[in-house]
């Protein structure tokens, strides 16, 4: 007997044996394993390679391995992906939100590799990004190839996605909430019970394995030791509002050093320019290497001074307006060596460089608090509070922020500080910078769909499957008698005029013509072609939705006829594109 392949088997026994919803329960669970898995897979990856390049070197103030490794690292990364992956794979969360929006949630397969490895040559070398969008797109692809090997429709690939991306951000930092919200709150998946209890069980998955595997200390993690004092809570509006500011910064200066970098079209040159450049800044601050979370941890466990070693500027590190000048520096180029990685050809996220411009924020408020004589607040509260408002302003999600510093902090002592700076940084920049860094560049070219559900259902339609094709069609040079033949076999009262190549001429309205139809002495001598009306409003078959439904409320017609170039396909109307509009909202909406 011939075997069933194994697709065809599984396809067989999801749509006999079990369920929708309990069917995306389990796909749900395995997309968190496989997540979950290279989530693990990435951290030690990069752990591993930053001992074998750098933790094994007697590095000095002095050595010029600061310098060659991010250019190294960043000529690998492009010649990784020009010669084996040969298509662009930077900015991982707009490229999500992108094939949610107009990809149809098709994410290609190397995405499911590529952008792993990509971001552990550039981060082991010294690439100051995050691996947390890469990741997260690693997920989303996860979840979206599994979906389409299993055959499931859009909106059920779309949860998958989200499952991929919940996986990885509770995989990376063992935060399972975090990681729902953000995938609910970046990519704006709708929440209905349906879609939560998949994203539950991915997140789940994901965090359960790398506590198995990884234990505590690989990325970053911090029990919280200091008590929230509510006389301090002024001092977290003013770290909100500095937080805010932080952020306008980072989006702005980082869309800007993207966009003179897009103007060196010789990528060698490109290479050339930023590894060097990040080596020199790597150089002169050595905290902007790599992700940054070992300054985090100095910073919060009380050693922040330790940030200057192996700098020169560390002979100023006992005086007080020095150090705080270096801590000012860190923060202005830490965005501009962030920057200056990516936009050169290396591959990371701006996860980790928020968390780190947020703790180093904190920590410099908190010590120039601390000058006042009635104001006595805790350093590390305030790293930990000030990296929620800087995530919160930079990817305009407060909700995944003040979870995330929750979880990795164990415990939920500083709830009420982080809602505060969060909430704050986040109402600021939206007066400045109404889109987050992820969404900025989609929604300037019209393609941010997710966070526009009514544009996201009409995405979702064709116009191929909405085309109606049962209007009888009359030559232009037909008389009237001839058409009057045709009006009575016909269900419409509009009538096509077209040639024996199907090339549009326009309509004919039987209400235009009806005060001719009882008159037979008109029927020879009127020809179609001096009947015709030219519709001022004509749809191309290759039009998003969207802007046929623009077309539609702009006029009065109720169909509108479809043309491939100069030839006839049929006619839309009105209310097939209204019905199906809604079939689409309620399948997202049911339970």
């Amino acid at each position: 007997m011939h075997k069933q392949p194994l697709r065809q088997a599984i396809l067989n026994w999801s749509s006999k044996g079990i369920s929708e919803k309990h069917w995306m329960m389990i796909l749900g669970l395995v997309v968190g394993v496989f997540s979950g898995l290279a989530a693990v897979l990435l951290k030690n990856l990069v752990h591993f390679t930053h001992l074998l390049l750098i933790d094994q070197l007697d590095v000095t103030t002095g050595n010029l391995l600061f310098i060659a490794f991010p250019l190294i690292g960043i000529a690998l990364t492009v010649l990784f992906i020009k010669y084996v992956v040969r298509e662009d794979i930077s900015h991982g969360v707009s490229k999500i939100l992108y094939v949610i929006s107009r990809g149809r949630g098709r994410l290609k397969r190397h995405n499911t590799w590529s952008s792993m490895i990509a971001s552990t040559l550039t981060v082991s070398f010294g690439g100051s990004v995050g691996l947390e969008a890469p990741i997260v797109l690693t997920g989303s692809s996860i979840g979206s190839n599994i979906g389409r090997y299993v055959g499931l429709n859009k909106k059920n690939l779309i949860l998958l996605i989200g499952c991929g991306a919940a996986g990885a951000v509770a995989g990376i930092f063992k935060a399972p909430i975090a990681g729902i919200i953000f995938a609910l709150e970046v990519l704006m998946l709708d929440l209905t019970m349906a879609s939560l209890i998949p994203l539950l069980m991915a997140a789940a998955t994901a965090t359960l394995l790398d506590h198995f595997f990884m234990g505590k200390d690989v990325l970053f993690y911090y029990t919280l030791t200091e008590q929230f004092d509510l006389k301090s809570i002024p001092w977290y509006i003013v770290l909100g509002v500095f937080t805010g500011f932080i952020s306008v910064y980072f989006t702005r200066m980082n869309l800007r050093l993207e966009s003179v970098f897009k103007k060196i079209n010789n990528p060698l040159k490109k290479v050339i320019f930023g590894g060097v450049t990040l080596g020199i800044l790597i150089f002169l601050f050595p905290p902007l290497f790599g992700e940054g979370y070992s300054s985090l941890k100095l910073i919060i466990t009380g050693q922040g001074m330790d940030l200057t070693n192996n700098s020169l500027f560390y002979p100023i590190r006992d005086t007080f307006f020095p150090f705080l000048a270096f801590l000012v520096l860190i923060l202005i180029f830490k965005v501009i060596a962030m920057s200056v990685t990516t936009s050169s050809g290396g591959i990371g996220g701006i996860f980790a460089p928020s968390l780190f411009m947020g703790g180093v924020s904190g920590y410099l408020l908190a010590k120039l608090f601390n000058q006042i004589p009635f104001a006595n607040v805790s350093e590390s509260n305030f790293a930990l509070a000030g990296m929620a408002g800087v995530m919160s302003g930079v990817m305009h999600a407060p909700l995944t922020a003040i979870f995330l510093i929750a979880e990795i902090t164990s415990g939920y002592e500083l709830f009420i500080p982080l809602i505060i700076t969060a909430t704050i940084s986040y109402i600021t920049i939206m007066y400045f910078e109404p889109h987050s860094i992820y969404t900025r560049k989609l929604a300037i070219r019209g393609e941010l769909l997710t966070h526009d559900k009514d544009k996201s259902a009409l995405s979702m339609l064709t116009i191929e499957k909405l085309i109606e094709t049962n209007f009888l069609s009359i030559s232009p040079n037909a008389t009237l008698g001839q058409l009057v033949k045709v009006i009575e076999n016909s269900e419409r009262n509009i009538f096509p005029v077209i040639d024996k190549d199907s090339i549009f001429f326009g309509v004919v309205f039987l209400n235009d013509i009806r005060h001719m139809v009882f008159k037979p002495e008109l029927y020879d001598n009127t020809l179609v072609k001096d009947l015709i009306y030219l519709p001022d409003v004509i749809i191309d078959k290759n039009e998003p939705m969207e802007e046929v439904a623009r077309k539609f409320h702009s006029c009065k017609h109720y169909n509108l006829p479809v043309l491939d170039g100069d030839k006839y396909l049929g006619f839309v109307s009105r209310a097939n594109v209204f019905s199906a509009y809604r079939r689409i909202i309620h399948e997202f909406s049911e339970e």
